[in-house]
């Protein structure tokens, strides 16, 4: 699993575009996969055969791991481990097939992997353990004997035996695993040294922590042991995905917490608890707005782009931050410092199949109209159909989330993390309201601004929102204000 660049230490595989046998090119997409908040697709750097697809669809693996192998010799996969399941397969193959990532013929340099420059083979030597009596890294003597070290090979190490890996057999040593792993453990009551790894170098993964710490029906785990197909699936890789548990009398189901919503909740949960919150509410008539919406759509100017109302409260929004520009800042703990951005990456908040996305659009402040309805448009496509990028959801300085489409009035929006304000656009709605001395019907609104307390004051968040409303109230201000 290659390192994106975006200092990710796991993916989901969502999609195999290859199988065993498939003939690939260099370049050629192989699988898609899903980081913290995006499908990102891979492509393969060799030009082949596919070997072996070593997880299937639906897995999360960690960054490093070895996820599809290929013959780059020319000819044919070898025959020889096609019957003998999973521990032939892990045994290195002739030179040609790849991945040789975790190959240590090479320890300095990098390997080519799915995209990038590849990640290192090793940066820690460890001392090879030493192998049981009689242990051959190649075949086990019969598939019986093999059942129970099928499923759980370490990729490319010299033990064959994923046994005398982990705490277990003569030569054992402390079971290798990374800290968070070694936490998550603790917290779970899981004694490491009676797991079985599957990760690289004998290493175990949270996965594999997971699969120890479950309730075992595993009778029906177990029953991928007579392995004749040519994707090898790790024992505990199956075990956490044996799908949602659904108790007996189906009053429950319980749903992984991965990808998208992983890291929407780590990201919540981070932001709520670190940053002060304080939310601002403002509701005014935002009819002359709506009318200045249908206008644009019927001009020529704006012909064939997308107009809406949040294209003007984007635009508004945009304004305000000149006139309020410490609005637009970050707290950097660390430094002990605040950040003025003298720039505006603006959020919008976008909900997608795979959960929430808040993808910005860079240097927003710069656009005209026309071309920030083109960004907006494009932003909001490529959220939904997933091709977001991580990149495209970094460095945000300013979110708008859109509750309004639901027809919610309002809410209190968290922050966006690196950021210091937030601002929720509750749904328009015809009601009745004083104008020019009547009581009219008219088309009314409620915003809510949600900033850190830590570096926005009250009257700065206050004078804010206040803009925002005036100008959507006064949409001429766009330009005088401007």
């Amino acid at each position: 699993m290659p390192d994106v660049g975006e200092g990710l230490t796991e993916a989901e595989i969502l999609k195999w575009y290859v199988q065993p046998g498939d003939t690939v090119e260099d370049g050629q997409v192989v699988c898609e996969v899903e980081t913290a908040k995006a499908a990102v697709e891979l492509p393969i750097p060799f030009d082949g055969t596919v070997h072996e697809l070593r997880f299937p669809e639906g897995t999360t693996v960690d960054v490093g791991q070895v996820i599809i192998s290929v013959n780059v010799g020319g000819g044919a996969a070898p025959e020889a481990p096609a019957a003998e399941a999973a521990p032939v397969v892990q045994a290195a193959a002739p030179a040609p097939v790849a991945p040789a990532a975790e190959e240590e013929a090479e320890p300095q340099g990098r390997t080519p992997v799915l995209v990038g420059y590849g990640v290192a083979a090793s940066s820690t030597k460890r001392r090879p353990r030493k192998a049981a009596q009689g242990a051959v890294p190649a075949a086990p003597a019969a598939p019986a004997q093999a059942a129970p070290a099928v499923v759980p090979v370490p990729v490319a190490v010299p033990v064959s035996v994923p046994e005398q890996l982990n705490g277990h057999g003569p030569g054992a040593g402390r079971p290798l695993a990374k800290p968070p792993v070694r936490k998550l453990a603790k917290d779970l009551g899981v004694d490491l040294a009676t797991v079985t790894p599957t990760g690289p170098d004998g290493i175990i993964t949270r996965e594999d922590v997971h699969a120890a710490a479950a309730p075992a029906p595993a009778p029906a785990v177990e029953a991928p042991a007579p392995v004749a197909e040519p994707v090898a699936v790790p024992a505990a890789v199956q075990a956490v995905q044996a799908a949602p548990a659904v108790s007996t009398d189906a009053r429950e189901t319980r749903v992984p917490v991965k990808g998208v919503r992983k890291a929407t909740a780590a990201a919540m949960v981070g932001s709520a608890f670190t940053a002060p919150h304080v939310t601002e509410f403002v509701t005014f008539d935002i009819t002359r707005t709506m009318k200045l919406v249908e206008e644009l759509k019927s001009g020529t100017d704006m012909a064939g782009l997308r107009v809406n109302p949040l294209l003007l409260i984007a635009k508004a929004v945009l304004v305000a931050v000149r006139r309020n520009p410490e609005i637009n800042a970050a707290w950097d703990e660390a430094a002990q410092e605040i950040v003025l951005k003298h720039y505006v990456n603006l959020g919008i908040a976008a909900a997608t199949p795979r959960g929430l996305l808040v993808p910005n659009i860079k240097d927003a402040h710069a656009q005209t109209l026309p071309e920030l309805s083109a960004s907006l448009s494009e932003l909001i496509s490529t959220a939904r159909d997933g091709k977001t990028t991580p990149a495209a959801m970094q460095g945000g300085t300013f979110t708008i989330t859109n509750v309004g489409v639901f027809g919610v009035d309002t809410g209190t929006p968290i922050l966006n993390p690196g950021e210091s304000a937030i601002l929720a656009v509750g749904a328009i709605k015809l009601q009745p309201w004083v104008h020019k001395g009547k009581v009219k019907p008219r088309q009314v609104t409620t915003l809510a601004l949600s900033f850190d307390h830590r570096l926005v004051d009250g009257e700065l968040g206050s004078k804010f929102l206040a803009d925002v409303a005036a100008i959507l109230e006064q949409p001429k201000r766009l330009i005088s204000w401007a």
